[in-house]
């Protein structure tokens, strides 16, 4: 290995995080996926319900859903989150040398990728990938904004939780990249005032009125039927949860609650060695030249921020609900970047022992988990 290699390691750390993936990826495979394939299987056979479209969207190709297809279905929107990502980062920074760390620090981090193939088949990964898409695309016209909108309600049809864990990312991303950019006038305001009732309409007709109108030993006996594998009843475990109600959610959440907050030490020591980035979007804000602008961008991770506490007091899964409060943040820094700034904001320092040891320790973590730490 070359002295240069040594002297600028931001590149082997990359080799790392492929090699780590690769990793996470052979072990995922190795796990029964009951929550994600059950998902596959529920459709709106028995009328509308909750977290039914993307097995309602299977049935039209197939009657019978094989196990396998939760890692090729996951996998696959994996891969093209991935490359999305990818894409935005060299519009947004580039891949000199310059923005190495910040590259490592993002697309490295345990939170967002590493994670993501941890959670393979969750429906967690789909806001991500609609919001890098409105990261990407042009949002001058009022379509970008109806397309938003269309993106959150397929992604509260996924799972009603997405209106609390990316669809105010995507409410950021929107106000950021068209609303400041643009101005409010009649038509986006029309429109951005019914995207808003309409996805609070659905959330509620979901969350209170999506569970199955029938007894759940016949719920069971469909889902056989839509199994490559009937015999794998184990499979199917997880069926209650198109029953339960959210006074139940609400109960196990806070029985859970005094060993879920033991994790909070590990989520804040996490979140700590991603300093540098922080300091890094910090310094981005504060160099946006509108004070306007920054009160907003501040009031976008506020709110996204208050979400995510709400999710905290309704659903235990606290280690993805974490993790996906990361990457809004990640996403939301690339909007932040298509603002007018009043200065040049300096990458972070690839030459810094302190942040290559921060680096080093992001590559080397795998993943944060699920419902706890690691």
């Amino acid at each position: 290995m070359s002295p240069r290699t040594w002297q600028n390691p931001w590149r082997l750390m990359l080799a790392v995080n492929v090699v780590v993936i690769a990793g996470v990826l052979i072990h995922k495979i190795t796990l029964p996926p009951y929550v994600p394939y059950i998902h596959l299987l529920v459709d709106y056979h028995f009328g509308f319900a909750k977290r039914a479209l993307i097995g309602e969207a299977l049935s039209l190709f197939a009657q019978q859903v094989p196990v396998w297809l939760v890692f090729a279905l996951g996998g696959a929107v994996w891969v093209l989150t991935a490359f999305l990502f990818v894409k935005i980062f060299r519009r947004t920074f580039g891949f000199d040398e310059a923005h190495l760390p910040l590259f490592v620090f993002t697309a490295g981090s345990p939170f967002f990728l590493k994670n993501f193939m941890h959670t393979l088949g969750h429906f967690d990964i789909y806001g991500c990938l609609f919001a890098i898409i409105l990261l990407l695309i042009p949002a001058q016209g009022i379509g970008f904004v109806l397309l938003a909108a269309v993106f959150s309600i397929l992604l509260i049809l996924i799972h009603h939780i997405h209106l609390l864990m990316y669809v105010p990312a995507i409410a950021v991303i929107v106000v950021i990249r068209h609303y400041l950019s643009v101005g409010i006038n009649r038509a986006n305001l029309t429109v951005g005032t019914i995207a808003a009732l309409t996805l609070g309409a659905l959330f509620v007709e979901l969350q209170f009125w999506g569970t199955m109108p029938t007894p759940e030993s016949d719920f069971v006996a469909y889902l056989k039927t839509r199994m490559a594998d009937p015999t794998r009843t184990d499979f199917l475990g997880f069926s209650f949860i198109w029953y339960q109600p959210l006074a139940r959610e609400i109960s196990d959440t806070w029985a859970r609650m005094p060993s879920n907050l033991l994790g909070v030490p590990v989520y804040a020591l996490l979140i700590w060695l991603h300093s540098p980035l922080w300091r890094y979007f910090a310094a981005s804000v504060s160099a946006l030249a509108d004070d306007f602008h920054r009160r907003i961008v501040v009031a976008g991770i506020v709110g996204v921020t208050v979400a995510t506490l709400i999710m905290f007091a309704i659903v235990f899964d606290y280690a993805r609900w974490v993790s996906n409060w990361v990457v809004c943040l990640f996403l939301i820094l690339h909007a932040v970047k298509t603002l007018p700034s009043s200065k040049t904001v300096p990458p972070i320092m690839n030459d810094d022992r302190k942040t290559a040891f921060f680096g080093w320790i992001v590559s080397l973590i795998p993943r944060v988990g699920v419902i706890r730490p690691f």
